[in-house]
Parts: structure tokens; C-alpha cells; sequence
């Protein structure tokens, strides 16, 4: 492919191919393309002009870029899809546009139109407007557009066709930074929402092999077990397996996916195994539609936002009423024009939901994902947290401090086959075992048949014919009613004194204990005491320890309150319980057996060690290791609540003062849609700030 430099220098090159050399679509292929080398710090392409804009960090890179731009050719260039930067740099030169074209069509039409050509433009544009108000009062609705519709009405029927056409350019005006402000933040939104998933199972040579999903290419085969995130979309080659699309479809039922069925990323596998065709690698689907969902749905909207939209919907009739009032006291044409220029409702409207988004895209920024708004009020509002223990309040990575036979069995081949079961489980106990498997160098080959996780603290399998099951003491013996002897009795509460411990059960018979050291996270003590500062009355932690290492580690945290030896279902009812009690509550947890309690939760908190369900059904997701993320959400949802408040203030003073400003004739309807429209805009703008960067808010 021809082509021409246009600018080189060290670090950065432009080459230019000419126009229509390549699509919108092909220019996203070509920056693809060219981030293969890792030299390539960014690319930007431009469709009008067939420019291509990279920035690079070493020689080779900039050969690398050359090369492949030699080696295009016409109607054979890769498409793709674009970056989330690509989208970023569209809304903005969109916006540009669109301002400059509005503004400045309006200011030809004023210098070079003759005096009837003008009228005429404007009766036509104010048509648009009438129609759109005629439309809102026959549905029985008196909103802004009626609003708009009677001013500019007014000033055409006054004969002012130059201020009817100043107010319609303004609102066009206003209308174009409304839309940019959404789309802006949505966009950013979007940017910081992901799958967590950093590593799939590849079925390579008969064998899955672990490697990071980055590696992965369409075509690709790979396998996902039951409780596992499906990362990818793509079709089912072989298994089946009950898949919970909750996230796509908001079913709450898991649905059978078999041979040739499509399966999506996002959605999770909550029980069988799946061979899977990579379909599609971008996630862009998924992040759109949780930005869509986010955007959209009544259900995630914070309660303060639905108060405001209802709110401004209720003033518009009052601000149309005092327009009304006005000229029948004054007579004045001009005065009410003023009046019917300015309302609230825009302003509440824009900017409440603005600040939730902001808000939303702000804790992306400390590493947490929030899945819609009523959950940053309610973490605001909230007077009671839970915590599961084993990898929320202890450490991400517990250790296995022993290993005890029983029956005949070698503390290796317990080890080995603990961790052939537990290796496709995310839990941090389970991640402990299979560490402590590699730590001794023993090959755990996966010679057991289909792993099925039992939302009861366990895993059962099958292994050489005889049944296989690993978990706690609950589930292995009561549950499962494995054999147990007073001497078996007795060496395990000799030997488990003081760790967690995870039971092993062959063919019916005990095979093997583990005991786990979990000691509490280093930052867990005051994250606890800093959020008892910040308002929350009661901390409760749930386990299924036993009661002495509960109670140990609840003198290490400050807490108070826990229970132990409790089944995932009655960390449900728990929680359920203190609902009812009338208190707001938090959970927090990291496993599959925590999904129970975290769905019953008014908002529930998910660590980023959990297991992918536990995450698929948390409202917030702490994408980094630390607990700090609770703390730093506490302040953030509160400060968003205040920033909500303020706005409302400015926006009923300032709004307030401008009507009577238009009641006195002191303001003008072009100034007063000119100041309504900037007050608008910015508390938008103020609204897309972020809360905690303000000192003052970061130490509330």
C-alpha cells in the first residue's frame, strides 16, 4: 500500500495514505494490528484522509509499523473495533462539530441572510419546537418541551425573530452539551468496566492448559468447569452444562447450554463443564451492555435520582404557571418569555444522574466496580456490615500448615488429589491446597471424572470408581455421613486445634485432613475501626470455622459479633434476619458459598480472590487485594449524597433568582436563556468532578 510520511521524528510518526484508502472499520483493524509489537504506545487513525498516528517507544517498532503498512493492500485490510480511546476521541470531535456547525450557522444566517430569508428560517425551526410541545401536552404531560415550545412561540408571535432565534440556537446549544455530557461519561464508565477473568483453560493436544486469555485467538477452543465465568463468547462444541445468563437476559434461572449452543462472556457456569469455540474476543458486548443496564434500568437507578427526575417533572407546571401569572399582571410579552426560559427541571435532571455515573466511574478508578447506583446510596445509607472470614478478613493466601493421613493413606497422595479437585476452584483455601501441591513437587493429573461443586462447603468427584468428596466437617461427615471413629475423633482435635480444616473422604472413609493457617488481612483492623467512624453501628463476621478460631480471630479484628460453624444457607438467613430488624446491611464474601447471603444483602461486596459467582452476583466488586476499597466506598457513596444536596440548592437559588430577575424585567429572554443554560451545564460539569479528590471530602 502506497503511502507518505508526513512527520518522523524519535518517538512518534505520521503517515498518510490518502483519502478513502481505508474504512472507519479498517482503521481500527490497522491500529490492532499494529499494537502487536509492544513498542507501540499508541495508534490513531483517521478515515477522511487515510492518516495513521503512532507513537512508539523504540526503533524496531517504527520499522515494525512500516513494514505492515507495506504489507496492506486494497480491499484486503483487516476490520475492527475501536478502542475505548477511539471512542473517547469520536465523542469529542463529534461534539466539536456539532457546536461549531449550530453556532455558526446561526451567525451566517444573522451577517448575510436578508431580512425575510431569516423569518423564514426561523418560523420553520420554531415549528420543530411547537410540534414537539403540541405532542407532550396531547400525551397529557406539561414538560420542558412545552416550556420551550411556548417561548420561542411567544417571541415569534411578538415579531422578534432575532431573539426567537438567538433562544432556539442556545437550546440547540444546550441540547448538544447535554447529549455530550451522557454520552461522556458513559463512555468513561464503559472504559473502566471489564470481565475479571485473566487466565482460561486452552484444550491444546487433548490437554487443557492454563494461559492467559489475552493468548487466546477466534477459533481457540476452550474449557470452562462449573462455578467459572464464561470469559469469551463464542459456541458449545462438547459438554453441557447448566449456564446462568443472569448478567445478559436478567433471568434469574440458569439454562442448559449444550452442543452448537451460543454462550456469552460474562454469563457463569454454575454446574457441568463446557468445551467452548472463541467466537469473539472483544468484550465490548458485554461492557456495553452493563454500561446500557447501568445507564437504563429503573432497578439500578439510585432512589435519589428517580426523587429527582419526579421532582423536575412536578416543577415544570409551576414555572409554566408563574409564566402565565406574569403577563397577566405586567402584560408583558417579554417578561414572560423570560420566565418561561428558565426551569428546574433540567438542571436536576442532567446533573443528579451525572453525579451517580461520576461517582460510579470514580470508585473504577480505586479499583471497584459498582453495577448501578441504588447500590453507591444504599453502602451511603447502610448501619450494618457482614463479613465472611476465610479470604475476606483473613488473608488472600492462606497457607496449609499440615497434612494428616488417616486409614492407610500417605500424606502425599492426600495432598496430590485434594489439589486435582480443588485446582479449578478460585476460593483462597483452595488456591492454598494447590500451592502447597506445587511447593512439594507432587503432579496432580486429573484422573478423577466430573468435578461438581455442592454449595455446601464441599466438591465430590469420582476417583478410579470409588466416590471422592473434600470439604469441611459439615459436609464430609454429617452431610455425606462419612465413617468417623472415636480415635479419628480424637487425633483431629488434637491435630486441628487452632487452623481451618479441610477433610478429604474416599470411597466413604476419612483419607486425609488439612489444616490451613489463615491469619487476618494486616489491614483489616482499621478498615474495620474507619468504618465504624464513618457510621457503621454493627460488624458482624460469619464463618464456618469453629468457635474458637472464630472468636481468636474476631479479638485480633475488634469485632464483636460473630457466629461460626454456619452453612452458607444460614448466612442467608442471617442476613435476612437483620433486614428484617430494620437495619440496612452490607456483606461482603469472596466465595460460591457466600452467593446466598451476598444476594440477600440490601448491597453486597465482592473481593477480587472470589470465585466468579460470588463476583457475577456482588452490586460491588473490589478489584484489588486490599479491603481499603470498603472504607474509600463509604466516603465516595456518602460525598455523592452531598454533592446531590448542594446541587439541588444551587440549582433552585440560582434558577429562583433568574425568574424573578425576568418578573422584574431587570433580565432579558436571550440572557436569561443564555445564564439558565450555562448554570446548567456547569453543575453538569461540576457533577462529572470527582468527589474525594476535594481534601475536605477525603477526610469526612
Amino acid at each position: 500500500m502506497r503511502y507518505k510520511i508526513v512527520y518522523d521524528k524519535p518517538g512518534r510518526i505520521r503517515l498518510r495514505l490518502g483519502n478513502g484508502a481505508f474504512t472507519d472499520e479498517e482503521g481500527y483493524g490497522i491500529a490492532h494490528m499494529l499494537y502487536k509489537n509492544e513498542g507501540i504506545v499508541s495508534v490513531e487513525t483517521t478515515a477522511i484522509n487515510g492518516g495513521i498516528l503512532v507513537n512508539y517507544s523504540d526503533i524496531n517498532a517504527r520499522n515494525f509499523v512500516l513494514e505492515e503498512i507495506n504489507g496492506l493492500k486494497y480491499g484486503h485490510i483487516p476490520k475492527g473495533e475501536p478502542s475505548d480511546d477511539d471512542l473517547m476521541r469520536e465523542i469529542d470531535n463529534n461534539f466539536q462539530w456539532m457546536i461549531f456547525s449550530v453556532i455558526g450557522k446561526h451567525y451566517l444566517r444573522k451577517w448575510f441572510l436578508p431580512w425575510p430569508v431569516k423569518a423564514g428560517i426561523t418560523i420553520c425551526q420554531a415549528s420543530k419546537y411547537l410540534r414537539a410541545g403540541l405532542q407532550s401536552l396531547l400525551k397529557g404531560k406539561i414538560n420542558v418541551s412545552v416550556l420551550d415550545a411556548a417561548s420561542v412561540t411567544a417571541a415569534v408571535a411578538q415579531g422578534t425573530f432575532s431573539t426567537a432565534s438567538s433562544i432556539m440556537m442556545l437550546l440547540n446549544v444546550s441540547g448538544i452539551l447535554e447529549d455530550y455530557t451522557r454520552k461522556k461519561t458513559r463512555a468513561a464508565l464503559s472504559s473502566s468496566l471489564s470481565i475479571n477473568v485473566d487466565t482460561v483453560w486452552l484444550e491444546k493436544d487433548g490437554n487443557s492448559v492454563q494461559v492467559p486469555v489475552s493468548n487466546i485467538r477466534v477459533g481457540d477452543i476452550i474449557c470452562v468447569r462449573s462455578g467459572s465465568v464464561i470469559p469469551l463468547d463464542g459456541e458449545v462444541v462438547d459438554g453441557e452444562a447448566l449456564v446462568n445468563e443472569s448478567s445478559m437476559t436478567g433471568e434469574p434461572l440458569a439454562v442448559m447450554r449444550t452442543k452448537e449452543s451460543s454462550v456469552y462472556a460474562g454469563t457463569v457456569v454454575e454446574e457441568g463443564t463446557l468445551k467452548i469455540r472463541v467466537r469473539a474476543l472483544a468484550g465490548n458486548t458485554r461492557i456495553q451492555q452493563i454500561a446500557a443496564l447501568i445507564d437504563t434500568s429503573e432497578d439500578l437507578k439510585a432512589q435519589i435520582q428517580s426523587k429527582a427526575e419526579a421532582l423536575a417533572d412536578l416543577i415544570v407546571p409551576y414555572s409554566f404557571a408563574a409564566s402565565i401569572l406574569t403577563l397577566a399582571f405586567t402584560r408583558n410579552v417579554t417578561k414572560a418569555i423570560s420566565v418561561l426560559m428558565v426551569d428546574y427541571s433540567c438542571a436536576i435532571k442532567l446533573s443528579t444522574p451525572i453525579s451517580v455515573i461520576s461517582a460510579m466511574r470514580e470508585a473504577s478508578s480505586y479499583k471497584i466496580m459498582v453495577k448501578g447506583g441504588k447500590y453507591l446510596e444504599s453502602f451511603a445509607k447502610a448501619d450494618t456490615i457482614i463479613f465472611d472470614k476465610t479470604g475476606t478478613l483473613t488473608e488472600a493466601c492462606p497457607k496449609v500448615a499440615k497434612v494428616v493421613p488417616f486409614n492407610g493413606y500417605d500424606g502425599n497422595e492426600v495432598l496430590k488429589t485434594a489439589a486435582c479437585l480443588e485446582e479449578h476452584f478460585p476460593h483462597s483455601v483452595a488456591k492454598a491446597i494447590v500451592r502447597k501441591a506445587e511447593e512439594e513437587n507432587l503432579r496432580h493429573r486429573e484422573e478423577h471424572t466430573e468435578v461438581k461443586y455442592v454449595v455446601a462447603h464441599g466438591i465430590a468427584s469420582t476417583l478410579y470408581g470409588e466416590s471422592v468428596i473434600i470439604g469441611s466437617r459439615h459436609f464430609v461427615f454429617d452431610d455425606e455421613k462419612t465413617e468417623l471413629s472415636a480415635e479419628e475423633e480424637k487425633r483431629i482435635e488434637e491435630e486441628s486445634d487452632g487452623y481451618s480444616s479441610v477433610f478429604l473422604a474416599i470411597g466413604g472413609k476419612l483419607a486425609g485432613m488439612l489444616c490451613v493457617e489463615d491469619p487476618v488481612r494486616e489491614d483489616a483492623f482499621e478498615v474495620i475501626n474507619q468504618l465504624k467512624a464513618l457510621g457503621i453501628k454493627h460488624v458482624v463476621m460469619l464463618t464456618g470455622d469453629s468457635d474458637n478460631a472464630a472468636k481468636a480471630a474476631c479479638q485480633k479484628l475488634g469485632i464483636n459479633e460473630y457466629r461460626a460453624q454456619v452453612l452458607p444457607e444460614n448466612k442467608a438467613d442471617m442476613v435476612k434476619a437483620f433486614k428484617e430488624m430494620g437495619r440496612t446491611v452490607i456483606m461482603v464474601g469472596d466465595g460460591i458459598n457466600d452467593s446466598p447471603a451476598l444476594a440477600c444483602a440490601n448491597v453486597s461486596v465482592a473481593m477480587k480472590e472470589g470465585s466468579d459467582i460470588a463476583r457475577e452476583v456482588a452490586d460491588i466488586t473490589l478489584l484489588s487485594n486490599s479491603l481499603d476499597g470498603l472504607v474509600t466506598m463509604r466516603k465516595l457513596s456518602a460525598a455523592m449524597l452531598r454533592k446531590i444536596q448542594r446541587n439541588y440548592r444551587f440549582i433552585i437559588g440560582f434558577n429562583t433568582m433568574l425568574i424573578v430577575g425576568g418578573m422584574a424585567g431587570i433580565i432579558q429572554p436571550t440572557v436569561s436563556a443564555f445564564l439558565h443554560n450555562v448554570s446548567t451545564m456547569g453543575v453538569s460539569g461540576l457533577s462529572m468532578r470527582y468527589c474525594l479528590n476535594d481534601k475536605n471530602e477525603t477526610e469526612k
